[in-house]
């Protein structure tokens, strides 16, 4: 098990294990304890009293986050004629349809979202093996099979992400950068929790939301109070 630095040692001694911090607060702690050099992302952690292994409690879906991430998304969209006329009138980084594929199957993976028109699933979803591990695989729950390519473009230039539960009942999600304003980091952590309230699956039981942890990429993790959090 590789050792702690000694910068995250000293940042972490800022943070009490023991706490539990108001949103507010929990942001504030995020940014003073984000040492690197680079401009870290915030991240958020949810523990859920779910059970992912059944299929009505795998929860995936898609949110646009008010600020953004800070990062730019570069997004791949398989369509063919008009659409991927559409496609490239929305601001799309690459579109395509077999010649994508042929580039992807020969390893080429210069993007972070993928795109595609349901008529080109059959020979997308041959892609699975490959863009399925990387979480690049186009799914109509996230919106990202579609045949309105203009609006699935435009929400992920404008900050869409995709959150899905692990195998043990987690989620992590970015909200945003160290460098955005906290009043920016918490619209965009308050919408984050909403829609994991509203896609708690009717199945579950017992307490849902058992605990929701702040941290940047680099730095120790901050608990934020559920009061504050599912009030």
């Amino acid at each position: 098990m590789a050792k702690a630095g000694k910068k995250y040692l000293e940042a972490a001694k800022l943070v009490d294990r023991d706490t539990q911090y108001e949103p507010s607060e929990a942001i504030e702690l995020v940014k003073k304890t984000a040492t690197a050099k680079f401009d870290e992302t915030v991240e958020v952690a949810f523990r859920l009293g779910i059970d992912p292994k059944k299929a009505d409690q795998a929860i995936r879906g898609a949110v646009v986050l008010p600020h953004g991430t800070g990062k730019v998304l570069r997004v791949l969209v398989f369509a063919k004629g008009d659409k991927a006329k559409e496609a490239e009138a929305a601001g799309a980084d690459f579109v395509g349809d077999e010649d994508m594929i042929n580039k992807i199957n020969q390893g080429w993976f210069d993007f972070d979202s993928v795109v595609a028109t349901p008529d080109m699933m059959a020979s997308v979803g041959k892609l699975g093996r490959v863009l399925g591990p990387k979480g690049l695989m186009p799914n109509p729950k996230t919106g990202t099979v579609t045949f309105d390519v203009t609006k699935a473009v435009n929400e992920i230039k404008a900050g869409k992400i995709e959150y899905r539960v692990d195998r043990v009942g987690n989620i992590h999600a970015p909200i945003g950068k160290v460098s955005f304003d906290n009043e920016k980091l918490i619209e965009n952590f308050n919408v984050l929790v909403d829609t994991i309230q509203k896609a708690k699956p009717a199945a579950a039981k017992g307490q849902y939301m058992r605990s929701v942890t702040l941290s940047s990429t680099m730095g120790p993790g901050v608990k934020v109070n559920l009061q504050k959090v599912t009030q």
